[in-house]
């Protein structure tokens, strides 16, 4: 088979290239002179992998347990590395030494072109389309937020479709194998909730085509295809069953499983409706598709020295830098979510072409894309479609594990520039002009229009934030003077886009422009209509020489706690739960994660906020009451820190140690009756205990720790009375063993998430060790499906130029 290198590699090539090109230019600070993007999530991660980061460089081994955040939980989904595993080689090799994680949006233009390629969508098209896709502002405001893998499991989403179109259209073999590479990928990304949306949009799109087949009675065939693909898609699951064995096996105890407590909520697993819609796109919200600034950006935006906001400050006495800093970060977000980084905006110019998607695409695939749209709006509009949204937060299969449903406009932000690319790509082949300038007009009447109408209807949105209870009436009226002339100025800045856009088209359509240039040119401004939205929120001030090096170093108060080499816990009063600066050197109280243990978390609800509000309202007033600690003493928590200065570290004397004996035991018979008891006990000298499960007596002794890394840990127990032992270690009933004198014993659940273990009488030895078999269960699965996906692609990307090729045109 010969190639036309002109034909059918150049246009593919220049296209990749201008990836490559407008990722350097964007991120040049990255690229050339090492800058970071300073990203919150991120950074909160770095502290919580860094345990165990220190144990693998030391060991070569994986922890698997990180004892850095919460007390102690599974590190499956912070930071562990599989044997054997060669997905970061594939995705080293497909982007081309790009750093991460901005590789991730070159290789999500990469995957939309593919994708809009099988759709038989000209290449000028697609690269437009591309570069739409990968410069939305949710792929550039979760970029500055440090929401990484959200960013790869989108852009992986257009590839994944990719693969499934082409088994539909006679490629079987290459589409079984992209779709497998591409979900293998996506799944590794674990990032559950991206592919729980992939599998609606494949659903909505397998619904289409089963449609069409049956109209055109090719039903067998469609069975046939549809049967390839979930093999496909069974082999990428088996790729990661490593990843998923632990990460399922872990889900059970987590907040996104069952919950242990009558009291918690009519849910019996998963999270609550209040936690999993509380970030819920407004309706009206969704406008910001066409207008940027259509809900006052982000949360906190800047105003410019003339607003109607400064004018009513200077008026009512304030100046300098307090004028200053409040036009730095004025509140202008008027829209439903509790805050927000930016509005999702994907280019008015690709909504305009969207409209003409839906006039000239084929119907099947308008069907389809709308439906997705559509479908994926809804979604995140959460509790505002409350009957819609938790309807189906009740009845589908796991859907109830996931919060944050305004991701849903990641797949918006999908489907749009498809439909709108095919829709162009229709349009410029038919030969009907009349029919083609008609589609034109009606398409920019509804979209610049509906953006007049906007314009003149201003006025009746009312412009209210949730921030405005804050301020007086005076500053809210100029606020909301502000919010409105925000939408103006971006509707007008929306016209101006889209105009010159359709004149192009226009123009071509009537053999006035060729019509690659007339794309060259909208594709131009799209780009340059992303771009500087994009620039609002993610810019050259977003980047950082060293982030990480600056946030960790260590202050004066963490260099006091580090003369310590001892055993223990700490808590930082600075948001104790939702910080994980304090796990990069020590062993917190709090964390930063997603998705913490359900016993840890039903803790911290009924007795550790409590109990640390208590604390610190009776310090403020000279009381340090160490005592009435009686959840952190048994958490071990030896210093408590209230800033960065070395007087604000305090030392709590009661704190119980490492592990202890309990002379009385305080029997309960349920969940809820025993974590009411934890605030009422003095827990060094009693321990509760489900006795409907464990049968337990009090014993008398001492124990010491002799030696601890995160997945092991070894005591010195001199026991004068045979009994219970209570560990300051959290419990999991899944990979944690436990020997005494080198025999296995059983673990108990004491204080209702603590360790506890049954020693006899005099010295003995006991060693706890993690070692899961869902870690390594699913190893060699992984492995060989891997490998088989990956020789499956190279196979399908060779075969159509060898001999065989022909053989099967002619067979």
């Amino acid at each position: 088979m010969q190639v036309n290198f002109k034909q059918q590699v150049l246009p593919h090539l220049l296209g990749i290239v201008s990836f490559y090109v407008l990722i350097v230019l964007y991120f040049s600070p990255i690229v050339f002179d090492g800058k970071m993007i300073f990203q919150n999530d991120i950074l909160q991660w770095e502290g919580s992998a860094k345990e165990m980061i220190d144990f693998r460089e030391e060991t070569g081994e994986e922890a698997l347990w990180t004892n850095s955040m919460f007390g102690g939980m599974p590190a499956y989904l912070v930071n562990t590395e599989y044997p054997g595993d060669i997905s970061r080689t594939v995705i080293s090799a497909i982007t081309l030494g790009l750093p991460h994680p901005i590789n991730g949006l070159f290789f999500g233009m990469v995957s939309m072109y593919i994708l809009l390629l099988t759709f038989r969508v000209r290449s000028e098209i697609s690269v437009m389309g591309a570069w739409a896709f990968a410069f939305n502002t949710f792929h550039m405001l979760s970029l500055e937020a440090g929401h990484n893998a959200k960013i790869w499991a989108i852009c992986l989403v257009p590839l994944i479709l990719a693969g499934i179109n082409m088994a539909f259209n006679g490629k079987r073999l290459l589409g079984f194998a992209v779709t497998a590479v591409a979900l293998m990928l996506q799944i590794r990304f674990n990032h559950l909730q991206i592919t729980y949306y992939t599998l609606i949009v494949v659903l909505i799109y397998a619904i289409g085509q089963l449609t069409y087949y049956i109209k055109e009675k090719r039903l067998p065939e469609f069975g046939k295809i549809a049967g390839i693909l979930i093999v496909g898609g069974l082999i990428a699951v088996g790729a990661n069953a490593n990843r998923l064995i632990s990460v399922l096996e872990y889900g059970k105890y987590s907040i996104r499983g069952e919950k242990l407590l009558e009291s918690a909520g009519d849910n019996e697993a998963g999270l609550s409706k209040e936690y999993a819609f509380s970030w819920s796109q407004g309706k009206l919200e969704s406008f910001t598709l066409l207008i940027p600034n259509f809900s006052g950006g982000a949360s906190q935006e800047g105003l410019p020295s003339d607003s109607n906001a400064a004018e009513a400050l200077q008026q009512n006495g304030v100046s300098g830098a307090q004028l200053t800093n409040f036009l730095q970060g004025a509140p202008t977000y008027w829209g439903d979510q509790p805050f927000t980084g930016g509005p999702i905006y994907g280019s008015i110019i690709m909504v305009f072409l969207f409209v003409i998607g839906i006039i000239y695409a084929p119907k099947r695939f308008r069907n389809i894309f709308v439906a997705v749209t559509i479908i994926s709006l809804m979604l995140a509009w959460g509790k505002n479609l409350a009957w819609f949204n938790f309807t189906l937060f009740d009845i589908l299969p796991g859907y109830n594990k996931f919060r944050a449903v305004s991701m849903a406009l990641g797949i918006t932000l999908f489907a749009v520039p498809v439909l709108g690319c095919i829709g162009l790509e229709h349009l410029y082949a038919d030969q009907n002009k009349q029919k083609k300038t008609k589609a034109l007009l009606l398409s920019i009447g509804i979209v610049g229009g509906f953006v007049v109408l906007l314009i003149l209807l201003a006025g009746a949105f009312g412009f209210k934030g949730a921030a405005d209870a804050s301020f007086p009436g005076w500053l809210t009226d100029a606020l909301r003077e502000d919010r409105k002339s925000m939408l103006r100025k971006d509707a007008l800045r929306s016209l101006a886009f889209i105009l010159p856009s359709a004149l192009l088209i226009f123009f071509a359509i009537k053999g006035k422009v060729k019509y690659l240039y007339a794309t060259m040119g909208i594709a131009v401004l799209v780009v340059a209509d992303v771009w500087t939205i994009n620039k609002r929120y993610l810019n050259d001030d977003s980047l950082k020489k060293s982030p990480s090096e600056s946030y960790f170093a260590p202050t004066p108060a963490d260099k006091k706690v580090m003369q310590d080499d001892g055993y223990f816990r700490v808590l930082n009063l600075q948001n104790t739960f939702k910080e994980a600066r304090t796990s990069y050197r020590f062993q917190s109280i709090g964390g930063y994660h997603g998705a913490k243990m359900r016993r840890y978390q039903d803790l911290i609800d009924r007795v550790l906020q409590t109990e640390i509000s208590g604390f610190v309202k009776k310090a403020q007033e000279g009381n340090f009451d160490y005592a009435n600690l009686p959840a952190l003493n048994m958490l071990n928590t030896k210093y408590i820190l209230a800033g960065n200065s070395e007087k604000a570290v305090f030392q709590n004397p009661e704190a119980n140690g490492p592990a202890w004996f309990p002379q009385e035991i305080v029997a309960v018979g349920s969940n809820d009756e025993e974590i009411s008891k934890i605030p009422q006990i003095n827990t060094k000298s009693q321990a509760t205990v489900n006795t409907n499960e464990f049968e337990v007596e009090a014993g008398a002794g001492t124990v010491s720790i002799k030696n601890h890394q995160p997945n092991k840990l070894e005591y010195t127990v001199n026991a004068s009375k045979a009994g219970l032992v209570v560990f300051s270690e959290i419990y999991y009933p899944e990979g944690w063993t436990a020997t005494i004198n080198g025999e296995k014993t059983e673990i108990i659940r004491t204080d209702y998430l603590l360790r506890g273990l049954l020693v006899p009488e005099g010295p003995s030895e006991v060693v706890f060790k993690f070692e899961p078999t869902s870690y390594y269960r699913g190893s060699f699965i992984s492995v060989s499906c891997q490998y088989f996906i990956i020789l499956l692609l190279i196979i399908g990307l060779i075969l159509p130029f060898t001999k065989f090729a022909d053989y099967g045109r002619k067979g």
